[in-house]
């Protein structure tokens, strides 16, 4: 997968490496060529210095071609600029901007803008968000073998129980959230459409359950 990240800062840096490590075409765009050193040296990684709301440094970057974009300045207007210009004239079918301001959240999501809450987010998490669009990590548990991620239910699980869906691995569904309400599943539980499912991952099997789940 080919993901731009515009914003070489901690939160930047450490996608980057993470996204990396996970085997994916990574290329971070910072307008300071001193930031590029937080990625240290052993891994892959692309750099393009620049604005990152300017569409000649998004097309080198090669945009034409990104699975995924995150905007992750310090700058709030900055990242949904830049989120915009990849969302609607390059169509980056997944895209998210870091917004420190939670009144510019709501609005940017109501324009189809995922945002991101400097205080809770991380990269781990951030990355989770760019390769599964509808996986969110909760938490990782020890040092990431296990994860706990909530997930939605597509229509193809909708009627299915969750002793029928199979789930591989060691996966283990702990709760589900229905119309704002959370409960404790059985085996025999069919599964509803937005349906949140609430499951704890060995980190091998992610993969494989946002696959399912998708």
């Amino acid at each position: 997968m080919k993901v731009i990240i515009i914003g070489c800062g901690r939160l930047g840096s450490g996608m980057a490496r993470d996204l990396s490590r996970r085997g994916n075409d990574v290329t971070v765009i910072d307008i300071n060529p001193l930031a590029f050193e937080r990625l240290g040296t052993g891994l892959k990684i692309n750099t393009v210095t620049g604005i990152g709301f300017d569409r000649n440094v998004l097309t080198q970057a090669g945009i034409e071609s990104a699975d995924s974009l995150a905007a992750v300045t310090a700058s709030d207007e900055a990242n949904v600029v830049a989120a915009r210009i990849a969302k609607m004239v390059f169509r980056v079918p997944r895209v998210a901007a870091r917004v420190y301001d939670p009144r510019k959240a709501e609005i940017y999501r109501r324009l189809g803008i995922p945002t991101i809450s400097p205080v809770a987010i991380t990269a781990a998490r951030m990355s989770d968000l760019l390769t599964f669009s509808n996986l969110n990590t909760l938490i990782r548990l020890g040092t990431g073998e296990v994860s706990v991620i909530e997930i939605e239910a597509n229509d193809l699980l909708a009627g299915r129980t969750i002793e029928e869906i199979g789930l591989p691995g060691k996966a283990l569904v702990i709760s589900i959230t229905r119309m704002g309400k959370s409960f404790l599943p059985t085996a025999k539980m069919a599964l509803e459409f937005g349906d949140v499912v609430h499951l704890a991952v060995m980190g091998e099997d992610t993969d494989r359950i946002a696959s399912m789940f998708g």
